[in-house]
């Protein structure tokens, strides 16, 4: 274990927009964590902008480094699991972009190797973290809408044409359901821990599309049901979150402030950081009143604040990757559950 306050060195394995806009920002504002290494195969851009950084040409090169801590995984879907494995038999904490990996075995194997090494290996389900989910979160702890009979939890956008992202090309782990639906239930299974039941709708909207980019699954629980959907074919306002309960309900539009902050290359040190505008707030509709409800601040930066005291203070982590396994498993029951047309039960998917 390092020494209380020592950085910890990070190394980033991939540079794409990802990493290059959200993770290296925020391990660079991580007073406990040092960007100190990456892996880019044809071009130096993350030492062009954190000149202290190492450019490593192949994995292998890179964990052949000493002193290095932390490997944080930003790679397409389908090496996630290989990469991680490997980090953590060469001795180093781990951190993997959600999904950790395309299959819930692949997760359970990566579990029980680190608890075996003693290493911390956690998903940056980063989405645990904003403002709006935040905000429903407190509306459910405090019980003001009494009783919840329904969630509805919405990521949609419009793009028409299929891109030459990786995650719309034929490759394992690509399509809008790896990718959105991981966040969007990994929140729900947070709220209301895992369902009874799930059933979902999964389908190709676009012309000459490969890759999933259209999702709508309903997850059961009893007295109430939560449905999680996303799209690319979306061109008019749709509600981010739409809950309801018997003293009332709360509607919010919008995404959550850090993403555009991020696209804008707003350094995530501000204090105002991740706080959202009094006129993007959702409201809250009860019986004899209706007003803003204010939205939470988001605060992405907790995520890797946890990790590097996880490993130089042994708390716990946030984010764990038993955790992620439930949540794999409904996504695999998904699929499953298009492809059939019917509902899958908690016993069949065995989540």
């Amino acid at each position: 274990m390092k020494k209380p306050f020592s950085p910890l060195r990070i190394a980033l394995v991939g540079y794409g927009s990802v990493a290059e806009k959200m993770h290296a920002p925020l391990i660079d504002v991580c007073p406990d964590l040092e960007l100190s290494a990456v892996v880019e195969r044809h071009s130096n851009r993350c030492e062009e902008k954190y000149p202290k950084v190492q450019t490593f040409r192949s994995y292998d090169e890179l964990l052949k480094e000493e002193g290095l801590d932390l490997i944080v995984i930003t790679t397409p879907n389908e090496f996630h699991f290989p990469m991680a494995k490997q980090a953590l038999e060469s001795g180093k904490h781990v951190v993997v972009d959600k999904p950790v990996t395309i299959h819930s075995w692949e997760a359970k194997e990566l579990e029980k190797l680190a608890s075996q090494k003693g290493l911390v290996c956690s998903v940056f389900h980063n989405r645990r973290f904003d403002g709006d989910f935040k905000t429903v979160q407190q509306l459910i702890s405090e019980n003001t809408l009494g009783r919840i009979v329904y969630l509805e939890s919405h990521f949609d956008r419009f793009r028409p044409n299929v891109s030459e992202n990786w995650r719309e090309k034929d490759v394992p782990g690509n399509g809008i359901t790896y990718d959105l639906g991981s966040h969007l239930i990994d929140q729900v299974v947070l709220l209301f821990g895992l369902p009874d039941a799930i059933q979902a709708d999964i389908r190709k909207q676009r012309n000459g599309a490969v890759a999933d980019d259209h999702f709508d699954i309903v997850l059961f629980y009893g007295d109430k049901k939560a449905r999680v959907t996303a799209g690319v074919l979306v061109n008019a306002p749709t509600p981010k979150f739409l809950l309801l309960g018997e003293k009332g309900s709360y509607q919010k539009y919008g995404l959550d402030v850090q993403e555009a902050a991020f696209k804008s290359g707003i350094k995530p040190e501000s204090a105002n950081w991740g706080v959202e505008p009094e006129a993007s707030w959702g409201t809250l509709f009860l019986e004899n009143e209706t007003k803003p409800y204010p939205t939470l601040p988001g605060d992405y930066r907790v995520f890797y604040q946890n990790v590097a005291d996880a490993i130089l203070q042994g708390k716990e982590l946030s984010v764990t990757v038993p955790q992620t396994i439930g949540v794999h498993k409904i996504i695999e029951a998904a699929f499953l559950s298009s492809k059939e047309e019917r509902k899958i039960h908690r016993s069949e998917g065995n989540w």
